[in-house]
C-alpha cells in the first residue's frame, strides 16, 4: 500500500513559498527555487511509479482469476463429468460475492471520505451508456427471475444451486448498476490500490459472467438443433426426462428465459468497459483546460433524410426479422426466406459502407482541429469498436471460405458470399468514420455563434406573413363580430363552445406550424459539411439498431443455413459463431453510442 501513502501525500509547505516576495536576482532566492523544483519533480516522479505499480498489481490479479475461471469453464466443457456446472457457478458465485463486498465498502466508505472525488471525468458515462446499464442490468434480472421460477417448477431433477446461483446474480446486477450510475465518473484520489484492485476483480467476474453466457448459449443452440432432428425422426418422442411440464406458466418462463438470454451478454460487455474507464481514472486529476466550456447536446435538430432513410429501414428490418423467425424457426426451414434475409443486408450494407465513406471524405474537408487531450474514454472507445468488429469479419472470411470451397455459384451460396465480403467492407468504412469523427474537435465557434445570434434574430412568427390576422384573438373576435339574432339562447351556447373548439384547432395547427418552421429554420442555418454529417450519422445509428435487433432477439442464419456447419462440422462452427456473434452483436450496439457522439459534435 506504499501507493496509497505517496498519493495521499499533501504538497509540503515549501511548494507554498513560490509566493513570497523577495528581492530578484538574489543567489538564495535561485537556490531555493531549484530545490523546490527537485523536490516537486520527485514527488511527482514517485506518484507516477506508485500508480504504475499499483496498475500492474491489479492488472495481474484480474489477469489470474480470469485464467482460472476461463480453466473451469473449459474444464465443464471437455470434460463435465468432473468439473460440472454447479462447480462454476459456485467459484461464480464466491467471485460475486466479494465484489460486493468491495462495492458497498466504496459506496458507503471510500466515496464518502474527505476529498476523495475531487475531479469528474465529463466523458465517462454518457447517458447512453447509463441508459443502457439500466436497461440491461433490469432484464438480467427479469431472466434470473425466469430461471428460479423454471427451476423451482423442475424442482425434482434441478438442484439447489440452480436456485441460489441466480439469487445472487440478482442481487450482484442491481448493486453493480446503482454503483455504475451514480460513480462512473469518479476520479478517486483516496485508497488507490484497493480500489484499482477491486474494479479490476470486477471487470475479471463480469468477462467470466460473459464467457460462461456464451458457452450456455451454445449449448441451449445445440441441444435445440439437435431436438429438431430428432422430433422429425421420432415424431416428438420425449427421451429427456427433466422437461418442462405442458403448463402455461412453465412455458412462460421458459420462453422468456430464451428471450431475454442475449441481454445478459450485452449487459457483461458494457460493465467492463464502464469499469475500465473508473479503473484509468483512479488517481487522476483533471486539470480545467481538460473541461470543455461549452458541452454540445443531443438536439433533434439539422437532420431530415436520414430519420427518413433510416425509419424505412428499420421498417422493412422488422417485417424482414419477423418473416424470418416464423418460416425459419420451423422444423423444415424454407430456402426462400434466407434468400429474402440475405437480399436485405445485400441492399442495406452497400448504402451504410457509401455514407460513412462519405463522412469520412468531409471530416477529412473540414478545418476542425484534433483533439489531442488525454481522454481514457475515447481511446477505449477506439479499442472496442476494433476489438468487437474483429468478431463479425472473423465469421465473414470463414464464410467465405466455405463458399468458395464447395459451390460459389448456387444463388444462396452467393448471396452469402457478397453478404460476408460486404460485410467486411462495411465495418472497416464504418469504423473509420466513426474513429475519426470521435477525435476532432467539436463546432464549439458554432455552437456560440448561434447562441449570441438568437438574441439579435427576430422571432419565427414575426417573419410569418399574415401572422396576427390568425390569430386566436382575431378569430374569435371575427367569429362573435356577425352573431344570428334570429337564433335562441341554447343554439348561442352551441355556436360559443364550437368557436371554442376551433380556437383550440387553430391554436395546435398554429404551434405545430411555428415548430415547423423553427426546426427549418434551424436546418437552414447549418452549412453543408454539417448537415450531411448530421444525415449520416443518423441514418447509421438507425441503421445499426436494426442490425443489433435481428440478431439479439435470435435471426441466427449463419448457423441455420447448414453450409458453413456441413463444411467445418457442428461443433468448430459452434465455437466459432459464438465467439463472433457475441462481439458483432456488442458492436453494433457500441457504435450507436459512437455515432451519437459524432451527430453531436457535428
Amino acid at each position: 500500500m506504499s501507493g496509497d501513502k505517496v498519493s495521499r501525500q499533501k504538497p509540503c509547505h515549501h511548494c507554498k513559498r513560490r509566493s513570497i516576495s523577495a528581492p530578484a536576482g538574489t543567489a538564495m532566492i535561485h537556490y531555493e527555487k531549484s530545490w523546490l523544483y527537485r523536490h516537486c519533480s520527485s514527488l511527482q516522479q514517485r506518484d507516477r511509479q506508485a500508480q504504475k505499480a499499483g496498475q500492474l498489481f491489479s492488472g495481474l490479479l484480474a489477469m489470474n482469476v480470469v485464467f482460472l475461471g476461463s480453466a473451469f469453464i473449459s474444464s465443464m466443457i471437455f470434460n463435465h463429468v468432473a468439473i460440472t456446472l454447479a462447480d462454476v457457478w459456485i467459484l461464480l458465485s464466491i467471485l460475486k460475492v466479494v465484489c460486493l463486498c468491495w462495492i458497498i465498502y466504496y459506496l458507503l466508505g471510500t466515496s464518502r471520505q474527505p476529498h476523495a472525488v475531487l475531479y469528474r471525468d465529463s466523458h465517462a458515462g454518457p447517458v447512453w451508456i447509463r441508459g443502457s446499464l439500466l436497461l440491461f442490468g433490469s432484464f438480467s434480472v427479469l431472466l434470473n427471475v425466469f430461471q428460479i421460477g423454471y427451476s423451482i417448477i423442475q424442482i425434482h431433477c434441478k438442484s439447489k444451486v440452480e436456485i441460489v446461483f441466480p439469487s445472487i446474480e440478482i442481487l450482484f446486477v442491481s448493486t453493480q448498476a446503482f454503483f455504475l450510475w451514480h460513480h462512473s465518473k469518479d476520479c478517486i484520489q483516496v485508497q488507490h490500490n484497493l480500489t484499482r484492485c477491486g474494479l479490476m476483480l470486477t471487470i475479471a467476474t463480469n468477462l467470466l459472467l460473459w464467457l460462461l453466457a456464451v458457452t450456455n448459449d451454445s449449448i441451449h443452440m445445440e441441444i435445440e438443433s439437435q431436438l429438431r432432428e430428432v422430433e422429425q425422426r421420432l415424431a416428438g418422442n420425449e427421451t429427456n426426462l427433466c422437461t418442462c411440464p405442458n403448463t402455461t406458466t412453465c412455458k412462460v418462463f421458459q420462453k422468456g428465459y430464451i428471450l431475454l438470454y442475449p441481454f445478459n451478454t450485452e449487459y457483461c460487455l458494457i460493465c467492463c468497459s464502464v469499469l475500465y474507464v473508473m479503473w484509468k481514472n483512479v488517481g487522476r486529476r483533471i486539470s480545467h483546460h481538460h473541461a470543455p466550456h461549452i458541452k454540445p447536446k443531443f438536439k433533434l435538430h439539422g437532420v431530415v433524410f436520414g430519420p427518413l432513410l433510416g425509419a424505412a429501414a428499420v421498417i422493412i428490418g422488422i417485417c424482414v426479422f419477423m418473416m424470418y423467425q416464423i418460416q425459419a424457426t420451423g422444423s423444415a426451414p424454407n430456402r426462400q426466406v434466407f434468400v429474402m434475409y440475405y437480399s436485405y443486408y445485400i441492399v442495406l450494407l452497400p448504402l451504410m459502407s457509401v455514407c460513412a465513406v462519405v463522412g469520412t471524405i468531409i471530416h477529412a474537408l473540414e478545418k476542425r482541429e484534433l483533439d489531442t487531450l488525454k481522454n481514457p474514454t475515447r481511446s477505449l472507445d477506439v479499442i472496442l469498436l476494433m476489438g468487437a468488429a474483429l468478431g463479425q469479419i472473423a465469421m465473414s472470411y470463414f464464410s467465405i471460405v466455405a463458399i468458395v470451397a464447395t459451390n460459389p455459384k448456387d444463388l444462396l451460396n452467393s448471396l452469402i458470399l457478397s453478404y460476408s465480403v460486404l460485410l467486411i467492407f462495411q465495418y472497416i468504412t464504418q469504423n473509420i468514420f466513426i474513429i475519426d469523427g470521435l477525435q476532432r474537435e467539436p463546432f464549439v465557434a458554432a455552437i456560440e455563434a448561434r447562441h449570441a445570434g438568437h438574441a439579435g434574430q427576430h422571432p419565427v412568427d414575426s417573419e410569418l406573413p399574415g401572422e396576427e390576422m390568425t390569430t386566436p384573438r382575431n378569430t374569435q373576435e371575427h367569429t362573435q363580430a356577425s352573431p344570428n339574432k334570429e337564433e335562441e339562447v341554447s343554439e348561442e351556447q352551441n355556436h360559443e363552445a364550437h368557436d371554442q373548439r376551433r380556437v383550440s384547432v387553430l391554436e395546435l395547427g398554429q404551434e405545430f406550424r411555428r415548430v415547423s418552421l423553427s426546426y427549418m429554420h434551424s436546418y437552414s442555418h447549418l452549412s453543408w459539411k454539417r448537415k450531411a454529417l448530421k444525415e449520416i450519422s443518423f441514418f447509421l445509428v438507425l441503421c445499426n439498431i436494426i442490425l443489433w435487433i435481428m440478431p439479439t432477439f435470435g435471426a441466427h442464419p449463419v448457423f441455420e443455413n447448414g453450409l458453413e456447419k456441413s463444411f467445418y462440422g457442428y461443433s468448430t462452427w459452434f465455437a466459432i459463431v459464438n465467439f463472433g456473434l457475441p462481439l458483432g452483436v456488442f458492436y453494433r450496439m457500441h457504435s450507436v453510442g459512437g455515432l451519437l457522439d459524432v451527430y453531436v459534435s457535428a
